[in-house]
């Protein structure tokens, strides 16, 4: 059942939250296993540093606690000749999913990008994650033909 959802851009009081949640994301992840200091370490670099990117955060009703949160990490594309954005660490709480927190989420963030200027959203989900493929086409995303490869630098990892 969707139930009214807050979207707002994060601060800093939202971190211990934000870290949370990327705890549950990172756990659920093949590639990534969760790091509590680096993660906030990493959401206090974006707060820190608005040219980098904007954290968003959901509530339901506008009350505590978060039940939801992603981020937009901002870049520019030769190929577009312009501002372009990746789209990362969508989560929603187990508890709330399926109440209409991710398509909120999604519908403010793309509104957000298109008033910001972003000529183009780019994401990166779990080949095998059905539900969250169906979710990211709903909302317009189409599947990609590019491979993402990855090098992790030692000490990194």
């Amino acid at each position: 059942m969707a139930m009214p959802v807050d979207v707002r851009p994060a601060d800093a009081t939202d971190l211990p939250q934000l870290v949370a949640l990327l705890g549950v994301l990172f756990a659920a992840e093949r590639e990534f296993r969760p790091d509590p200091e680096r993660q906030r370490r990493g959401l206090e670099r974006i707060l820190g540093n608005p040219a980098t990117g904007t954290l968003f955060v959901a509530r339901i009703d506008g009350r505590d606690p978060i039940v939801g949160m992603c981020n937009l990490l901002h870049s520019e594309s030769t190929f577009l000749g312009g501002p372009v954005a990746w789209l990362e660490d969508v989560i929603v709480a187990p508890h709330c999913r399926g109440r209409g927190v991710a398509s909120a989420l999604l519908d403010h963030v793309k509104a957000h990008a298109r008033s910001a200027g972003l000529l183009r959203l780019t994401l990166l989900t779990d080949h095998d994650n059905d539900r969250a493929i169906r979710l990211y086409e709903r909302a317009g995303f189409v599947r990609s033909t590019m491979l993402p490869m990855r090098l992790v630098f030692a000490g990194s990892a």
